[in-house]
């Protein structure tokens, strides 16, 4: 098995991930976020904001693909 096949392996593997616990891993991510901008003091708010973002949108449109 070359480096590609297992990329791609674990590239499937990440994707049914995502389409069996996307919201899960999206509350995950806001948990996480969350804390480290208590901990900063909202120092990296904006950026947390956007991270936060795209987990939620990866967790929508991997449960739209569901359909």
């Amino acid at each position: 098995m070359g480096l590609f096949d297992k990329f791609k392996k674990h590239t499937d593997k990440a994707k049914d991930l995502m389409e069996s616990q996307g919201d899960n891993i999206a509350t995950g991510v806001d948990k996480a976020t969350d804390f480290v901008d208590d901990k900063t003091g909202g120092k990296y708010g904006d950026h947390l904001e956007k991270v936060d973002d795209m987990a939620d949108k990866l967790g929508d449109d991997e449960s739209a693909g569901e359909s």
